[in-house]
């Protein structure tokens, strides 16, 4: 998938705050079966400091990047930088924003942010059942690691394992 120049252009990626939550939340609900809760984000939020919950805002015209004024969340990205490994940990982009390159922008952000510190790989697990996110993820190079049987619920399903090497072994 190309990434959509004109998307990429009216879009700025930050952390998410506590305002933020409430449309995290229906993003999520909109997505996956059983979502994340209001307090799994809070405790990414304030609690995990390897956490980083990062929103995609959409610029409206006439707009800068000084303020979040006027802008709608229509994806974020929730991952962990532990030492020396990227972990994407949930993804979601809202249903109307959909197959325009949100979530390709998203993961390249969090690629980027783990390269620039350091970071040897990335790993992540995805629904077996999840082929756009399957596609999403091939076109960054990750490749099926392991399956983790019966590893979702609701419904139960099992997952890939998927990793991306970030940097040649030493």
């Amino acid at each position: 998938m190309k990434l959509n120049a004109e998307m990429a252009a009216d879009v700025t990626i930050e952390p998410a705050t506590a305002q933020d939550l409430d449309r995290i939340l229906l993003i999520a609900r909109e997505s996956f079966a059983t979502p994340w809760t209001r307090k799994m984000f809070e405790a990414e939020l304030a609690g995990n400091p390897f956490a980083h919950l990062v929103a995609a805002h959409a610029r409206r015209q006439g707009q800068g990047d000084e303020s979040r004024q006027g802008t709608d969340l229509m994806g974020y990205l929730c991952f962990w930088l532990v030492f020396e490994e990227l972990r994407l940990m949930d993804l979601a982009v809202d249903p109307a924003a959909r197959r325009r390159g949100l979530a390709r922008t998203l993961v390249s952000y969090a690629l980027r942010f783990a390269r620039d510190r350091g970071a040897a790989r990335a790993v992540l697990e995805v629904r077996a059942s999840n082929q756009p996110a399957h596609s999403l993820y091939e076109q960054f190079a990750f490749r099926r690691l392991a399956l983790r049987e019966n590893y979702y619920s609701h419904p139960t399903e099992d997952a890939i394992l998927m990793e991306l090497a970030l940097r040649a072994p030493s």
